[in-house]
């Protein structure tokens, strides 16, 4: 068996090996979880289908609907006192996100802040 990876805990295995495989039909959108990253969000479709009933459910979305492109991003070294961080890392725990996510929110956030009372 080829081993795809892991979604929400659970091991996911390939058992056909070249055939197509088994999908699970999701029948309800609460059976949908939340993934925490696009790997987990692909290993997870790589296994489950929509069901006919969803997907005659589903409107089409409008040119103004879809989400913006994501920018690129560039890994960056920052010096942090280890309280601070400490902060940043318990409140992204409380948030259910990163804490490298959080900063980057954080100093997108307050970069805005500055730059509309500075003009």
């Amino acid at each position: 068996m080829q081993r795809l990876g892991n979604v929400s805990g659970i091991d996911v295995e390939d058992k056909h090996m070249g055939r197509a495989k088994d999908l699970k039909t999701i029948h309800n959108r609460a059976e949908i979880p939340s993934f925490t990253s696009e790997e987990e969000e692909h290993l997870f479709w790589s296994t489950h289908e929509l069901s006919d009933d969803l997907w005659d459910q589903a409107e089409p979305l409008g040119p103004d609907e879809l989400p913006s492109p994501r920018s690129t991003t560039r890994p960056v070294v920052i010096q942090i006192d280890e309280a601070t961080l400490k902060r940043v890392k318990d409140l992204a725990r409380r948030r259910h996100t990163e804490y490298q996510d959080l900063l980057s929110e954080l100093v997108t956030s307050h970069l805005a802040e500055e730059e509309q009372r500075t003009g």
